[in-house]
């Protein structure tokens, strides 16, 4: 039978290869979600203290410098099923999809109530919302564009279906990361049709 207990954040311990990762900006939306509803997801991990499931909610602890997390110990594990189970925990979640007219409904009735929709998640909420913020072309990326050979242009907005956006947001973030010019990446594979 699984059980809760709090732990302090500091007994826990990241798994070296966890392969997932979690922005700065993603760990405020996490803090942003425990302050508004509390620490929903237990921290999973093992006899030893070791994070199977919840690195970015134990940094989001962190940010808001909470003593003690409710963590669940996942007993039984072989090590090969733990390391698989780090990564299924997160791909999992991935592969679910959304239901546009439904996910409509609801963000239109939590607009009613005046509730912060920037609690969602959504760096640009989806295309039905009447108000989608475009600063995510602007500002912070300004320098970096301007860095790059004279004559690079300004970012075109692109769509993806509302189940692909947050795996592009991730390529897109990693391959900047690496110094990648995304324009060159996506004109070469249009270019293959």
């Amino acid at each position: 039978m699984l059980s809760i207990e709090y732990k302090s954040t500091g007994e826990l311990v990241p798994y070296v290869n966890n392969s997932r990762t979690h922005s700065e900006q993603q760990v405020q939306q996490v803090a942003a979600s425990i302050k508004e509803f509390g620490f929903t997801n237990p921290i999973l991990i093992d006899h030893d203290g070791g994070i199977i499931a919840g690195h970015g909610r134990l940094q989001a602890a962190q940010l808001l410098s909470l003593d003690e997390v409710p963590t669940i110990t996942l007993k039984g594990l072989t090590e090969a099923q733990r390391k698989a189970y780090v990564i299924a925990d997160n791909k999992l979640a991935l592969n679910a999809g959304w239901n546009d007219e439904l996910l409509k409904v609801e963000i239109e009735a939590l607009t009613e109530s005046d509730f912060n929709l920037d609690i969602l998640g959504w760096d640009v909420l989806p295309d039905f919302v009447d108000e989608i913020d475009y600063s995510v072309l602007d500002g912070e990326f300004d320098e970096e564009l301007a860095e790059m050979e004279e004559g690079v242009k300004k970012a075109i907005q692109i769509e993806f279906e509302s189940h692909d956006y947050d795996e592009a947001a991730e390529l897109i973030k990693k391959f900047r990361a690496e110094g990648a010019y995304i324009g060159a990446i996506l004109i070469e594979a249009l270019r293959k049709g």
